[in-house]
């Protein structure tokens, strides 16, 4: 197999995971800074603090995507050290920070992706309320407007959110990530508000880029399957899509929120939080959607048994089935079925619109052999056959564009801590020495056969 002339092949990272540096050069605390500070927040109390300290080490991980064979580079820009309140004044050592990135990957043949909001809202705008206020949209604008400004003469390709569904109700109805709110009337609140940060930021890129530019939004959408054939499960399952991917792929297509959405939350929320032209202003122009891809959910009625597990905080009718080995280091299932279900499933979603794979790996232990190389024949295989999945989609008539791995190093995993590695790149995290492992030659070596094997 082989992919088409100009598929992007890349890695991706984001910024609080891999940055470090979080006091220094006028930086100020985001959301995660707080919630990683906050005991028993994240596993075995880590934090973002150091993380890869890629702020002081970008030149040595872009040598690595250009030893790799990287086509592009998928990163996150840090608001709060770009604009350290959330609004008002612009931190010029921030924005300096990503301009000598920007310019180093160029300078190695490397295609910047920019997603501008990767879940590190600045504190001050939480303390403010947040993403429960309409307010923190229109700052979002104003952000992107200083960063298209600065770097939009560089970069081509910008992604406004990256999966607003785990910022909204993993953030705000369970709690398990910043800023750790377990309400679900505000989760719902949080996604339009998100949405239309969205829509006003895609705004201001057209206005600010050259109309060459391509314009997106990343999403995770889920690929849903009932536990049976049965009415209750195929209902459950119903409802979960609603909550998990027509809140998002409706308004983003249609301008509208689907009925059942409304009918179905009517007990958490009246939606008055959502105002005149926000639904235009969301369904904006896009050029691409990004997706984020690891395991399909099974979903079925709740039996009753109080030790389900819930698919979403406010839905206890509903819970996910555990999926069939064989399973990564996270105890997700491993299904490349997926990948293809899901592209041609997103494909029909989005009519027209190209898609490109903005996430997609997997955790798992990685052993260290007395030549000192990393072996992870797991995670090598992992890529093989997700890839192989996603040229079965183009066969299937998706118009994909590319392939970002998840992820380029070893990274602060979120509520997981350091516990768990999804890079193809090793890193130690005392000593901030990386390491390819044996699937980054993998990957390299797919890289450079364009996916032939």
């Amino acid at each position: 197999m082989s992919f088409p002339e100009g598929f992007l092949w890349g890695a991706a990272t984001a910024s609080y995971q891999i940055e470090g540096a979080v006091a220094e050069d006028g930086r100020k605390p985001s959301i995660w800074d707080t919630f990683s500070h906050t005991p028993a927040a994240i596993a075995s109390g880590d934090t973002g603090d150091v993380a890869c300290d890629h702020y002081h080490r970008y030149r040595e991980d872009v040598a690595i995507m250009a030893e790799l064979g990287l086509t592009a580079y998928r990163f996150s820009i840090s608001w709060p050290r770009v604009v350290p309140d959330g609004s008002g004044a612009v931190n010029e050592a921030g924005l300096d920070f990503y301009s000598r990135l920007v310019d180093e990957l160029l300078a190695h043949g490397i295609a910047p992706v920019a997603t501008l909001y990767h879940w590190d809202l600045p504190q001050r705008l939480q303390d403010a309320g947040g993403w429960l206020t309409r307010d923190t949209s229109a700052r979002f604008a104003d952000y992107t407007a200083v960063v298209a400004q600065r770097l939009g003469d560089r970069i081509s390709t910008f992604t406004t959110l990256n999966e607003p569904w785990c910022s909204a109700f993993l953030g705000h109805a369970s709690g398990e990530h910043a800023p750790g709110i377990k309400d679900n009337a505000a989760a719902l609140t949080a996604a339009h508000h998100l949405l239309l940060a969205h829509g006003l930021s895609a705004g201001v890129l057209r206005a600010e880029l050259p109309p060459s530019a391509q314009v997106s939004i990343t999403l995770n959408p889920a690929l849903l399957r009932p536990a049976s054939e049965s009415l209750a499960d195929r209902d459950a399952c119903r409802r979960a899509e609603v909550l998990s991917n027509r809140i998002f792929v409706d308004p983003l297509v249609n301008g509208r929120y689907p009925a059942e959405l409304i009918t179905d939350t009517a007990d958490r929320t009246d939606w008055s939080f959502v105002a005149d032209g926000d639904l235009a202003t969301i369904q904006a122009k896009l050029d691409f959607i990004g997706v984020n891809y690891y395991q399909p959910t099974t979903v079925g009625a709740n039996p009753a048994d109080p030790a389900a597990p819930v698919l979403l905080p406010g839905a206890s009718d509903m819970f996910v089935h555990p999926q069939p080995p064989p399973h990564t280091g996270m105890g997700w299932g491993i299904d490349p079925s997926g990948l293809r279900e899901l592209l041609v499933r997103t494909a029909v979603d989005f009519p027209g619109t190209s898609l490109v794979i903005t996430e997609n790996g997997s955790a798992f232990e990685d052993s260290l052999d007395e030549a000192g190389e990393y072996h992870d024949a797991q995670r090598a295989q992992y890529l093989r056959d997700h890839v192989a999945a996603a040229h079965r989609a183009i066969e299937a008539g998706v118009d994909l564009r590319g392939y970002f791995a998840w992820s380029l190093l070893d990274n602060f995993e979120w509520a997981w801590g350091y516990a768990q590695r999804f890079g193809v790149v090793h890193v130690d995290f005392q000593s901030q020495q990386r390491r390819l492992k044996h699937s980054a030659h993998v990957y390299r070596s797919i890289i450079a056969a364009n996916g032939a094997s």
